[in-house]
């Protein structure tokens, strides 16, 4: 009893931190929309929103390919440093049609995916250090093959990049795609299953006859693919190339939207509504910092807090 003759109040923390690992992202996006259209002039409009969805496409189709990377128990660090790789490949080969330029591009992110995949799946290489290597590698190829910035003025990227189908960029239009693809991917199909598998247990899905290594080897390729999309998005929308800055330290964005929207890191679950639901957090909670006229700082240390309150909570899960 508390002092005033009022039973205290207990919080049962077996039942708060599931549902904040299950709710806690959609709940934050709440809360920000609440915030915003209470308090940011002209958030409501059209063109704002059209912004946002613009502005959060590369960071969520990023962090698709992670959930599922994630999902094994691994980690690509090298997202970005493929995304400047595909850019410097859309300017080199974009005299043959955009066609083949974005063929091009698309195949040398999953070409850097599958080494990624072949040093974790089969040289037993730890996801962390290869993926770094990766990171490093990948961003000087695309300097030494692209050593400065390059505008694209060809009509076909600059439409990708610029134009809407029914009032919708086709940028949104190929997230939404990939989207589906995830979802239906980790829900419908055995590759799917065999991902969680693996993260769950790599030794019992080794045991129980899986192809663990070929499915590794997969999903790197998948994210591979994921991020020279999102390099690919990002260079028609900025109408130029420049490997030394596009997705610059991106790949820390994804990963931080995959973990708030619920994956675990150590595996074995890949969520993909939170993962979207995460990279749209941590959209609004930029934006809205910026909106508010906060300096670059701020907006880190939100980012930072964000990140630790769902690690916490994750943790916390776990040891149940």
């Amino acid at each position: 009893m508390t002092a005033i003759g009022m039973p205290a109040v207990r919080i049962d923390r077996t039942r708060v931190v599931p549902w904040l690992q299950e709710y806690g992202v959609y709940l934050g996006v709440a809360a920000l929309l609440v915030f915003n259209v209470a308090f940011t002039p002209h958030f409501l409009s059209l063109e704002n929103f059209r912004t946002q969805a613009v502005q959060v496409t590369p960071v969520l189709i990023l962090s698709l390919g992670m959930a599922l990377v994630i999902a094994t128990g691994g980690i690509d660090l090298s997202v970005g440093s493929v995304m400047a790789l595909a850019a410097a490949m859309i300017s080199l080969y974009l005299g043959y049609g955009p066609v083949v330029a974005v063929l091009v591009a698309l195949a040398a992110g999953a070409a850097a995916g599958a080494v990624n995949g072949v040093l974790v799946a089969f040289a037993g290489v730890q996801a962390i250090v290869a993926t770094l290597a990766m990171m490093i590698g990948g961003r000087g190829l695309a300097l030494v093959l692209l050593p400065q910035l390059d505008g694209i003025r060809n009509p076909g990227i600059r439409e990708l990049g610029a134009g809407d189908a029914f009032g919708v960029p086709y940028l949104v239009w190929v997230a939404a795609a990939l989207v589906a693809v995830a979802v239906f991917t980790v829900r419908r199909t055995v590759f799917g299953r065999r991902i969680v598998a693996i993260g769950g247990n790599r030794r019992a899905s080794e045991l129980a006859g899986l192809p663990v290594r070929r499915t590794l080897l997969a999903v790197y390729v998948l994210c591979g693919l994921f991020a020279a999309v999102a390099g690919v998005l990002a260079t028609a929308r900025l109408q130029a190339s420049d490997p030394n800055s596009i997705g610059q330290l991106i790949e820390l964005s994804a990963i931080t939207a995959v973990v708030v929207g619920g994956t675990p890191l150590q595996g074995g679950r890949a969520r993909i509504a939170g993962t979207v639901a995460g990279a749209v957090l941590m959209q609004l909670l930029v934006s809205t910092l910026i909106k508010h006229d906060l300096p670059p700082s701020w907006t880190q240390i939100a980012q930072t807090a964000v990140i630790i309150a769902a690690v916490y909570v994750a943790r916390e899960r776990a040891r149940k």
